[in-house]
């Protein structure tokens, strides 16, 4: 028998800074859910807002900041990083899947 480990997603402490300064801005303490919905370019898409968390999410806590995942997409984010990046092209949360076979270049869309 074949044991398997479905590692959870990983969020940099630098997500969860920002995750804090959205919170301090808006006076909320919303937690940042990600979740994966079918759809996009490549078949897979990211969906990643404020939300609260729910019954059969995974809470993923540093300092009070939350990122939740629902169980649904759990599986396609194991052992995913969840970071947040500020580039030439703008600020945003960014997610390394290393279960993605392919992304398209927004970076919200990926296959497996």
């Amino acid at each position: 028998m074949t044991l398997t480990l479905t590692l959870p997603p990983k969020v940099t402490p630098r997500a969860f800074a920002r995750l804090a300064e959205i919170n301090a801005a808006t006076g909320e303490a919303k937690a940042l859910r990600i979740a994966v919905d079918g759809g996009g370019c490549s078949g897979f898409q990211y969906d990643i807002r404020l939300d609260d968390p729910a019954t059969d999410d995974l809470i993923l806590e540093s300092d009070g900041q939350k990122v939740v995942v629902d169980s649904v997409s759990l599986p396609f984010l194991a052992d995913a990083v969840i970071d947040f990046t500020e580039e030439l092209i703008g600020a945003r949360f960014t997610i390394a899947n290393p279960n993605a076979t392919s992304s398209c270049g927004c970076g919200t869309s990926f296959s497996m």
